[in-house]
């Protein structure tokens, strides 16, 4: 399997994994850090796959669920 392949197999988990927990964050605070955790990932594959701005946003975007996370009401 080619380094390409290898890349693009990790971009579809990392990104599938970021939109599930997304469409899970109402149900539990937990799920808005988890979907930090898949905007890092998603910022990994940007990066690797020589795509920088994307890299970036996502990596933003993990800034703003970790501080969502942080701010969230406890239950």
């Amino acid at each position: 399997m080619s380094a390409h392949m290898v890349i693009t197999i990790y971009g579809v988990v990392a990104v599938t994994f970021m939109m599930a927990m997304y469409a899970l964050e109402a149900r539990h605070p937990r799920f808005v850090l988890a979907f930090a955790a898949g905007c890092l990932a998603s910022s990994g594959y940007g990066f690797l796959a020589g795509a920088w701005p994307f890299g970036v946003v996502e990596a933003v975007w993990a800034l703003v669920a970790v501080r969502r996370y942080l701010r969230a009401p406890a239950r």
